[in-house]
């Protein structure tokens, strides 16, 4: 058997969005049948809250849809982008701050925007619900379910 395609997802802190896409593909994936052949990770790329559970915010909010919150935030590392097929980035500025990581150069064309996999929303970027209201935390579910079935979606019909 081929190994796993491994996908990372990365925001500032890995509290909120990040592993809240994770979570979501992992759901996704598991309903598909597929969790033996799409492997998900998170990371942020701060150090700001290493070792925290998910945002309780976020975590009700992602229950109110049914997916189960799991892990605990860590920071990016180089080796992650060896280790990952594909690194989805929530925002400008996380996509920017994953680049200047890869110092070689050699692993740039793994690193794509989250929202450029949106099937039913046209946002650019996965807003950082942490100051806002509960509304915030719910609209970042909805559009990390649209982006994460799209990414699934094109997953399936490139890569497997």
């Amino acid at each position: 058997m081929a190994a796993p395609y491994r996908l990372l997802f990365v925001c500032l802190g890995n509290i909120c969005r990040s592993p809240s896409a994770e979570n979501i593909m992992n759901h996704l994936v598991s309903q598909s049948g597929l969790s033996d052949q799409i492997q998900c990770d998170s990371a942020g790329t701060s150090g700001y809250h290493i070792g925290e559970k998910p945002d309780r915010r976020m975590t009700q909010a992602a229950n109110a849809q049914g997916i189960e919150m799991k892990g605990r935030s860590r920071q990016l590392d180089s080796s992650d982008l060896e280790e990952f097929d594909l690194i989805l980035a929530m925002d400008r500025s996380n996509y920017d701050g994953i680049l200047a990581l890869d110092r070689s150069g050699q692993n740039a064309h793994k690193v794509k925007m989250m929202c450029d996999f949106c099937q039913n929303h046209t946002d650019t970027e996965v807003p950082d619900p942490y100051y806002g209201g509960a509304d915030g935390f719910k609209y970042v579910i909805d559009l990390l379910m649209d982006a994460s079935q799209g990414l699934l979606d094109q997953i399936v019909a490139e890569e497997l």
